[in-house]
């Protein structure tokens, strides 16, 4: 039975989280800075389009990533060495998100990146839990991901790419800043073929939620990370 998340209600256990659709475990409440952090910090998350109610998932199983196992093909490797790219942190948080919500190709209907989402994500930006990760070219942004950071543990949200290759740049200078850092997982959310290309693979749900709960909890780079860089 799913559980309707009132005002003052905070999640339930993941092990209540439906099988079909897969990991779908909680219905309602908001996107407050405080839920959302709660939320992952239990490794939920929330996905839902402009007509639903909000709705908060932890599938089994989840797809992450070692930021030091990510995969670099020979034809990537050589654009990364001939980068005609800048790369920035959090240089433009809200127009990266705003490009994530933009339709792809072949995609029907709106973006599940809808205007809360958007406002949601850009407060959990400045108040430095949510982070950019940007490729500019010539003073236009062409590729880029967002997510939350806590502790030690990068949740992804989504990325884009208005030329080839840009959004894999993205992921790559994330991984090996986040490598440098000490970080030790970036979050996938759910299987795709891209992601498995490039070093992601699926772990179970207990064992996600058991990494999650020790990660959060160890120090990370905290605030606006265009400072660090």
């Amino acid at each position: 039975m799913l559980t309707w998340l009132e005002e003052e209600r905070d999640f339930p256990p993941l092990e209540q989280a439906l099988d079909e659709p897969n990991g779908l475990i909680a219905i309602g409440g908001d996107l407050s800075v405080d839920r959302l952090l709660s939320a992952y910090s239990r490794g939920i998350f929330p996905w839902f389009m402009a007509n639903q109610p909000i709705l908060w998932w932890s599938p089994n199983p989840r797809m992450v990533l070692l930021p030091q196992e990510i995969r670099i093909t020979r034809s990537l490797a050589k654009t990364l060495r001939h980068l005609p790219y800048q790369i920035f942190l959090d240089k433009d948080f809200e127009k990266v998100i705003c490009a994530c919500a933009q339709p792809r190709k072949n995609q029907d209907g709106e973006s599940w990146i809808t205007p809360d989402m958007i406002d949601a994500y850009i407060a959990l930006f400045r108040q430095g839990y949510a982070h950019s990760v940007e490729v500019w070219l010539d003073g236009v942004l062409v590729g880029g991901l967002y997510g939350v950071a806590l502790g030690t543990m990068f949740f992804g949200e989504s990325m884009f790419s208005s030329i080839r290759d840009a959004s894999k740049i993205a992921l790559v200078a994330l991984a090996r800043q986040l490598d440098q850092w000490g970080y030790k997982l970036i979050d996938c959310q759910v299987p795709s073929h891209h992601l498995s290309s490039m070093g992601a693979k699926l772990i179970s749900r207990r064992e996600f939620a058991n990494q999650v709960a020790q990660l959060v909890k160890l120090p990370g780079k905290t605030g606006y990370w265009g400072n660090y860089g």
